[in-house]
């Protein structure tokens, strides 16, 4: 047979299967959603270049909590905010549920071979490993580590406001607050002292620096359209393009996890040797060295897998946390009255500590505080930092539905099958906005659902690890430092708004919620000098009494 018949022959098969799948697979043509823009791009430059979870509020507002969108090349993909099919696919069926490759690949880039990158059965090694570090008292032991950080912050601050002729000075808030929780992940995480508050920057702080600005904001259309193509190509060739390739972007995440693996490599030489003498210390990369020397040899991490393991700890205890906090900020200053309500407690609280002779903060303190707490809950529910993660299916599946569909021909369902293969959009953001959860109001900022009913009086299935919020996920693949990151919130809250008033600038109705896999705030127009958010400082006046 000659070469062209057997190439036609190959393509007819080719073409034959595809129209065989099209037609006998789940379809999900009838369920809502935008007109594709073009069959090229489909909606993904609406999804991608807008502001952080922007379209996912536009989307969720039109056609609901289940909204079929078009990707690529007219592939269907759902975007997901209701609380039941979100609980059947992070809780009761984690696994069946795995990330996106293209999305794998970015955890591999810019973490290594960690938790982030690990799936199924290498997923539950790691996290096995790990949780021993991240436990309720491992936590909570944490607390004085954090209020040091952050008193050395607000020291400088005092120091800065004091000199200056207003007695006020504008800060940018993400920078500071960067360099507070860097210092905080070292000595928690690592029991090292990167002394970045005194302006010691190391290699490792000016490498992880305004590092997901510089990376991922303003995609143009070639890099989604590049992102989109990448589940197509093998891991090994993009592994390959990763560790080659002359993109200045795929440059700087190579030489950021260079200069994180070999700090890495260091700390796991001299924290086993410290562990062999008896000498073992509490931070959490002990820990988890200390756990992983104890595992039996199937359960082991290599040592490859321990260095990306600080990288990804680093990376989702320091951005995540620094990117937070400027939005609680930035809320608070938006807010007087709820900041000043805020202080009012925090001030009453210090009281009591002072009178019975002590001089921080204990962890029962900081849980009695009820409007604090309502606090934090409300800012990681209305601004979570992580506001989108991709999941696809790996067996075609049914699920769930809190609220039915009203499909494109009319037709009601209270459960959605989908087709092997379907990539997901898991909207955090929309979830934690959803009307049915939260209340009406559900937009706006109001701490006060959290103490009325509004938020804890819902009986729904719970979905995330915390205040039934998705901000750290659920199920298998929550994020096992939730509660180092609620601690340190509360620490750095308390300290921050206790001494200081916060107030808007003139460039705070041009910030940005930019969209760089985190949320990160920007000034519009002005992306290029990273993470911004100016705000006015004061030291808040107390009254007679305190």
């Amino acid at each position: 047979m000659d070469p062209v018949s057997v190439a036609a022959g190959f393509v007819t098969l080719v073409i034959a299967h595809k129209v065989y799948r099209r037609y006998t697979r789940i379809s999900l043509a009838d369920v809502p959603g935008p007109e594709s823009a073009s069959f090229i791009m489909g909606n993904v430059k609406e999804l991608y270049q807008s502001q952080a979870a922007e379209t996912d509020f536009k989307w969720q507002a039109q056609y609901g909590d289940v909204v079929r969108f078009k990707s690529l090349f007219g592939e269907d993909q759902l975007m997901i905010s209701d609380p039941a099919a979100l609980q059947y696919i992070f809780a009761k069926s984690g696994y069946r549920f795995p990330k996106q490759e293209d999305r794998r690949i970015l955890s591999l880039l810019l973490n290594g071979r960690g938790i982030l990158f690990a799936d199924g059965d290498d997923h539950k090694r790691h996290r096995k490993v790990m949780l021993p570090g991240f436990g309720a008292p491992e936590s909570k032991a944490f607390l004085p580590i954090f209020q040091g950080c952050v008193e050395s912050m607000s020291n400088k601050w005092m120091d800065i406001i004091s000199n200056s002729k207003e007695q006020s000075a504008v800060f940018n808030i993400p920078k500071w607050l960067s360099r507070a929780t860097f210092d905080a992940i070292g000595e928690a995480a690592f029991d090292i002292r990167f002394g970045s508050i005194d302006n010691n920057e190391n290699e490792l702080g000016r490498a992880y620096g305004s590092m997901m600005t510089n990376l991922f904001a303003a995609p143009s259309v070639g890099q989604i359209f590049f992102q989109g193509i990448t589940k197509y190509i093998p891991l090994r060739i993009l592994e390959y393009f990763g560790n080659n390739g002359k993109n200045p972007r795929v440059v700087r995440m190579r030489e950021t996890g260079i200069i994180a693996t070999s700090v890495a490599k260091q700390m796991v030489e001299d924290k086993a040797e410290m562990l062999l003498q008896g000498k073992g210390s509490r931070d959490v990369f002990s820990l988890l060295v200390k756990a992983n020397m104890d595992a039996d040899a199937k359960a082991k991490l290599t040592d490859e897998e321990l260095f990306a393991q600080m990288r990804t700890i680093l990376f989702a205890g320091h951005e995540t946390t620094a990117n937070t906090l400027s939005w609680a900020l930035f809320e608070l200053a938006k807010r007087p009255d709820i900041q000043s309500r805020l202080r009012e407690e925090i001030r009453e609280t210090e009281a009591t500590v002072l009178a019975r002779g002590d001089t921080e903060f204990t962890m029962a303190d900081l849980d009695a505080m009820s409007y604090t707490t309502a606090v934090v809950k409300e800012v990681l529910r209305f601004c979570p930092v992580i506001y989108e993660v991709h999941r696809y299916a790996s067996q075609d599946d049914i699920l769930p539905l809190l609220q039915p569909i009203t499909t494109r021909s009319g037709k009601v369902i209270h459960q959605l099958p989908i087709p092997k293969g379907i990539r997901i959009v898991a909207s955090i953001a929309a979830y934690n906005r959803n009307k049915d959860l939260w209340g009406e109001d559900a937009h706006m900022f109001n701490p006060e659902r959290w103490l009325n009913g509004t938020a804890s009086d819902k009986k729904f299935t719970s979905v995330g690890v915390y205040a039934n919020l998705m901000t750290f996920l659920g199920g298998v693949r929550g994020c096992i430092g939730w509660r180092f990151a609620v601690i340190e919130m509360q620490a750095f809250m308390t300290e921050i708004v206790g001494k200081f008033e916060l107030a808007l600038t003139d460039k705070s109705e041009r910030v940005r919620r930019e969209a760089c896999l985190v949320m990160v705030p920007t000034v519009e127009g002005e992306a290029e000098y990273g993470p911004q958010l100016m705000l006015r400082v004061s030291v808040a006046p107390r009254t007679e009494k305190e």
